[in-house]
């Protein structure tokens, strides 16, 4: 282990004693968080100044890194598919027989989609504004060889009919599935979940003796469940210092300089989206900075990390502690939103990345044809997008395909994928909050009172 190797795992274990000392001193739980994304882009930038040139001291810098940073993102996994499928059978056998449960789901499912669609049209007009076009960036070897992976996967992906791959999200095995084996694992343990609650719904009456012993193991294993998300979730704020460190050191910045254009394009369209879903909350008379600041610190964890499944914990957690959202709609957009409508990887970026490819083969996407034929191609395709690394690139791939665009010019953006992907991941997680809210909100569940109310500390914090 070098010098600079040392100081740096130093370095970090010093910002954690300063976050552990403001826990000790009861700052409130977002107040460590931004003040760790802070010290995160610090660390960051000067682990890239200090490495330098020299990849194997920062490789071996971000390896450190990644036991308190990825390892964090892997315990949020871990628990992520026990938690979608215990929340929502939970949530089940908690319910009023007489509420309609397909009603919710159909509302949280329509708002899912119905934004992402709108998240497409966006995205295509941040193309059209900023000029974009595939065929004026410059392909190096590496977009070269990530291009053909992408068409060898579009080989086998993009061939799927659109019954086949609805037929994907119908559970077969789910023990499997909640291994998070497949892309549309959360969606099928959803299915799989809800089948037994309403099961458990069926028999409530019939067999009560049978149905409270059902719904007092599940009540049991719920608690035991939250519990474990609660230890899990007091390490954010280190989670989140050590994965930004390690992301900002890795960043190419001269990549970024030379598709900066695209960069500033598609942060207009993620900005410009997230501004749609405040304004839906402001319609229905919802405070959308009230939503904006309780849901800063689950964003913030969602851009740096990247991954939607990770975030789910704090995605539900935000929406019954702090948004006043009801449990059981809290539990189906969260669990939904992390494989139904992402607006950012499902919605906005393929859509850009088919307006800009549209041009090289001689297909003009100015037209209204190509236009609500995208939009309506987005909104089907982006059921069943994983909710972790590669999700975009799927949905790209399905969109592409069923477009009959070259797919193997998705990987002209590898360079700016991750900057890109951390923005593309806090709209995801906003948009599956947003919809929790507004279904709530129209089923006249939301308690107005907690939202409206100052932020909490999160439980057992």
């Amino acid at each position: 282990m070098t010098l600079t190797v040392i100081l740096s795992v130093a370095a970090l274990l010093l910002l954690f004693a300063l976050l552990y000392w403001m826990n000790r001193q009861h700052y409130s739980f977002s107040a460590r968080v931004f003040t760790a994304l802070g010290l995160g882009l610090l660390l960051g930038g000067a682990l890239h100044l200090l490495t330098g040139q020299d990849a194997d001291t920062l490789d071996a810098v971000r390896d450190w890194y990644a036991l308190a940073g990825t390892g964090y993102v892997h315990l949020l996994q871990m628990i992520s598919m026990p938690l979608v499928f215990i929340s929502i059978l939970a949530a089940l056998t908690r319910m009023d027989t007489r509420r309609n449960l397909a009603g919710t789901a159909g509302r949280v499912i329509a708002w899912l989609v119905g934004l992402t669609a709108v998240a497409a049209l966006i995205g295509m007009a941040s193309v059209a504004l900023f000029g974009l076009d595939a065929s004026q960036i410059v392909q190096g070897q590496a977009e070269l060889e990530r291009g053909a992976t992408i068409a060898e996967k579009a080989a086998t992906v993009g061939a799927q009919t659109v019954p086949q791959r609805l037929l994907e999200l119908l559970p077969t095995n789910p023990f499997l599935d909640l291994t998070g084996a497949r892309p549309t694992s959360t969606i099928a343990t959803v299915i799989f979940a809800a089948l037994l609650g309403i099961a458990y719904l069926g028999i409530a009456d019939k067999k009560p003796a049978e149905a409270a012993t059902f719904r007092s193991g599940v009540d049991a294993l719920h608690a035991v469940t939250m519990r474990l998300v609660q230890l899990i979730l007091r390490l954010t704020p280190y989670g989140v210092l050590a994965i930004l460190a390690s992301t900002v050191a890795a960043t190419n910045y001269a990549a970024i300089v030379d598709l900066g254009k695209f960069v500033l394009a598609s942060y207009a369209a993620l900005i410009t989206m997230l501004l749609v879903q405040l304004a839906a909350l402001a319609l229905s008379g919802l405070n959308p900075l009230t939503y904006l600041r309780k849901a800063a610190p689950v964003m913030l964890f969602a851009f740096s990390s990247r991954s939607s499944a990770g975030t789910l914990p704090l995605n539900i957690q935000a929406q019954r502690e702090q948004l006043g959202v009801e449990e059981g709609t809290a539990n189906l957009a969260g669990s939904l939103g992390i494989s139904i409508g992402q607006n950012g990887c499902a919605g906005v970026y393929p859509a850009m990345l088919a307006f800009m490819i549209a041009p090289t083969v001689g297909i003009n996407p100015m037209t209204p044809d190509f236009i609500l034929t995208l939009m309506g191609v987005v909104a089907l395709s982006s059921f069943g997008v994983a909710g972790v690394g590669g999700g975009a690139t799927f949905a790209a791939i399905l969109v592409l395909s069923s477009m009959n665009l070259p797919v193997a010019l998705a990987g002209i953006l590898i360079s700016v994928e991750p900057l890109i992907d951390m923005g593309r991941t806090a709209l995801n997680v906003s948009g599956s909050m947003v919809a929790g809210t507004l279904t709530s909100r129209s089923e006249g569940t939301l308690d107005r009172e907690r939202y409206n109310g100052a932020a909490v500390a999160p439980a057992g914090d």
